[in-house]
């Protein structure tokens, strides 16, 4: 030991501390000594088997040696204080490397699906003491050192060992639940010096507070094991899925419009739900973030659930007790981007680490916010990961993966120039592309976890398997459905026969991928308008729309989500400082669309016609597409067992039509088992009541047809109660 190193102690940058401090020996003189950096202390003796030695101040600022007459296996260290009293202590300095070689072997080849066991902060106990283990990935770094709660934030007190691949690791002994902490990393490059939160920390502080808390997150006793039993046998492409999606700050309000916990969610919000008929919540980013006009999309905390709402136990048992009581649990997972702050990804170690240091690559100018570098090894052990964690350690039945498009190509928002092509020379992104795909190989391992990718061109096979050369979602988000719609039902019912191709047009492609029909938060924001303000007409008018919206949605192939705020008809665009405007639920044309919602999903959940053959051309079949004029569509669901079935008649005017025949697969009676119109949704009540008996009157095609009044600005559903014998071939029409 050289006087060099004890000031390079001393002052924070010596890179290897472990060559310097703890129990070493003196060859010259025989003996052993252990040496210690402990500013806060006034004097140091150490105790152990041999006896109890007093230590020599070697440094002003707290550098100690003490003596020992031979070697111990072990020692306890007692500090003086400055300010009075003697505090014992377990030296960090005295324990062995605990990562195995193994791990950082997995993790530096990308490989190591499940690193949220070996990197972050864990409780961990070596040799006899229980501590807490901390590792980090820092290549680039010159060294890093431990700074928080247990040693008064002194970047200089515990400098870590670096190991294979760029990691770092130190036990720290008797550090507690709830520490806060961060890695302060010396770069290389230029000096460069910042406190980092724990890239994989499974808790931190309430924002805007910036800090890592160590926590554990096992132990909490599970009561899903039916759900999660059930969920494994489960094809949820043949069942009913209805999403509400939910931003978790702004759906209701406490009563001095404070977000409500994660455990008042769990009693309120799965209420809601379930009385509702949802299949499933929907939940935007949870990890934690700084800035909450993201809406959690700018994630620094990939690993913890933002404390916000409470901690990762609270946000188990919300989980859980929608498991518990029948609602599934998916989770916006954003691999695609992350935000600048010092404290997050960024630059982690001086260099461009988790991104790209070219921005032509690595950054979102539009969003201005950092791209993964996804060829990165030890980038993909992050991302995969964390995937996993979240469907492991959270039991979260699905990923909504969010941005796909932005992934996929190099081009993404850029103009010529600003991009650099692929080693074909071209526009993808080849390793976003192999990573999305050991992405959902990986997620599909986990029994019945699904996997939904909001991806918004045409790139082939989305939701096609990897074996078959897709990308290997469970489904996509189908939003060229979405603005179709929008743009047929903005229009005025008397122009509506002119623009007849956008609500005809999806059906072209409907069964290409496995689609999940969004109306999601993105549509409701940014002058885009709430749901019902992009309807046209009086308010009476603008709620049938909206009525007739939904059933058509509903009745379409392709798995459903609506976010939070559509079902009551709010006019304001969402706000995320605020709150759903629940109180419009005094007035009747809200709480009637609401009902219709309701109604929706148990008319949904009841037939299997509407679910079991979502993504197949055998379960939906056009009746009529081509009453222009009239703005009528007409058409039909099918199940797995072809002779159960429900017929849609649509029509997008606020003209009764009366005498209007509809063609049917089959003679026999009939029944209306939704109407839009119906009073109880606040319509004009023109229904068709009682047994409608399909007569022998060939009508678009088929032998038999019902004669029907058409409810203005509505859908009707018809199902065949006591069917005659079938007299033509099904799949006719």
């Amino acid at each position: 030991m050289k006087p060099g190193e004890i000031e390079a102690i001393v002052g924070g940058y010596h890179n290897d501390p472990f060559s310097i401090l703890g129990l070493h020996q003196d060859a010259a003189a025989d003996t052993w000594e252990v040496r210690v950096f402990l500013p806060q202390a006034e004097s140091v003796e150490v105790a152990c088997e041999a006896g109890c030695f007093r230590a020599e101040r070697l440094h002003v600022d707290g550098f100690f040696r003490a003596t020992l007459p031979h070697f111990v296996p072990a020692y306890n260290l007692l500090l003086h204080l400055k300010h009075g009293g003697t505090v014992p202590m377990e030296d960090p300095y005295r324990f062995p490397p605990l990562l195995t070689g193994f791990d950082l072997h997995l993790h530096a080849e990308g490989t190591h699906y499940e690193s949220f066991n070996t990197l972050g902060a864990h409780f961990v106990e070596c040799e006899g003491v229980r501590g807490v283990r901390f590792a980090v990935w820092a290549p680039e770094a010159e060294l890093v050192c431990l700074a928080g709660d247990f040693n008064d934030w002194d970047v200089r007190r515990h400098p870590m060992r670096k190991r294979e691949g760029g990691v770092w690791e130190i036990f720290i002994p008797g550090v507690a639940q709830g520490c806060a902490y961060k890695y302060f990393v010396k770069s290389r490059s230029m000096g460069g010096r910042q406190l980092k939160s724990d890239p994989y920390g499974f808790a931190a502080e309430v924002p805007p507070k910036q800090a890592s808390l160590v926590w554990s997150i096992d132990g909490y006793e599970w009561g899903d094991n039916a759900w999660m039993d059930q969920r494994g046998k489960r094809n949820w492409l043949e069942e009913p899925i209805s999403v509400y999606e939910v931003h978790l700050a702004s759906w209701m309000r406490g009563p001095d419009q404070r977000p409500l916990t994660y455990r008042e969610l769990a009693s309120k919000l799965v209420a809601y739900v379930k009385m509702m008929g949802f299949t499933h919540i929907e939940l935007m980013p949870v990890m934690e973030h700084p800035y909450a006009g993201s809406w959690g999309y700018q994630v620094v905390g990939f690993y913890a659930p933002t404390a916000r709402f409470g901690t990762p136990q609270d946000f188990m048992y919300f989980v859980d007790h929608c498991h518990q009581n029948g609602i599934g649990v998916i989770v916006d997972w954003v691999p695609a981007h992350y935000p600048r702050d010092a404290h997050g990804l960024a630059w982690f170690d001086g260099s461009a680490l988790y991104e790209h240091e070219d921005p032509r690559k690595g950054a979102h100018t539009e969003w201005g916010t950092l791209i993964f570098n996804y060829g990165r090894n030890e980038v993909k052990t992050f991302l995969i990961s964390n995937a996993m964690f979240w469907l492991k350690k959270y039991h979260i039945d699905g990923l909504r993966v969010d941005a796909v498009a932005s992934m996929l190509y190099l081009d993404y928002a850029r103009k010529a120039g600003e991009w650099v092509p692929n080693k074909y020379g071209g526009r993808e992104n080849l390793e976003a592309i192999e990573f999305l795909r050991k992405v959902n190989e990986q997620a599909h391992t986990v029994p019945g976890a699904m996997t939904l990718a909001e991806e918004s061109t045409d790139f082939p096979g989305v939701s096609h398997p990897v074996y078959a050369n897709g990308l290997g979602f469970t489904m996509k988000w189908n939003m060229g459905w979405m603005h179709d719609m929008f743009a047929y039902f903005k229009s005025d019912p008397i122009y509506r026969k002119f623009n007849h191709n956008h609500i005809t047009f999806s059906l072209w492609y409907a069964f290409n991928e496995n689609y999940l029909l969004p109306i999601s938060h993105d549509e409701v924001v940014h002058g885009k308008s709430a749901l019902i303000g992009k309807m046209p007409g009086d308010e009476w008018q603008r709620f049938a729309n909206a009525r007739a919206f939904l059933a058509y949605m509903w009745g379409h192939p392709g798995k459903k989500l609506l976010f939070m705020g559509c079902e009551i008809g709010q006019y304001e665009e969402w706000n995320f400082k605020g709150s759903i405007r629940w109180e419009l639920l005094q007035y009747d044309y809200h709480r009637q669309l609401q009902q219709l919602v309701a109604e929706l999903n148990r008319l949904y959940r009841a037939h299997p016609a509407l679910y079991e053959v979502d993504f197949k051309h055998a379960g939906f079949e056009w009746i009529d597409i081509h009453d222009v004029d009239s703005s009528v569509i007409s058409f039909l669901r099918r199940g797995k067992d072809p002779t159960r079935f429900l017929i849609y008649v649509c029509n997008f005017t606020p003209i009764v039509r009366h005498q209007y025949r509809v063609g049917v697969p089959t003679g026999g009676v009939y029944v209306e088992v939704l109407n839009t119109d119906w009073d109880q949704f606040g319509g004009s009540g023109v229904v068709n009541a009682g047994d409608l008996l399909a007569e022998p009157v060939p009508t678009h095609g088929r032998t038999h047809s019902i004669n029907l009044t058409l409810p203005p600005l509505a859908v009707a559903v018809y199902e065949l109660t006591n069917r005659e014998p079938i007299v033509e071939g099904w799949g006719g029409g």
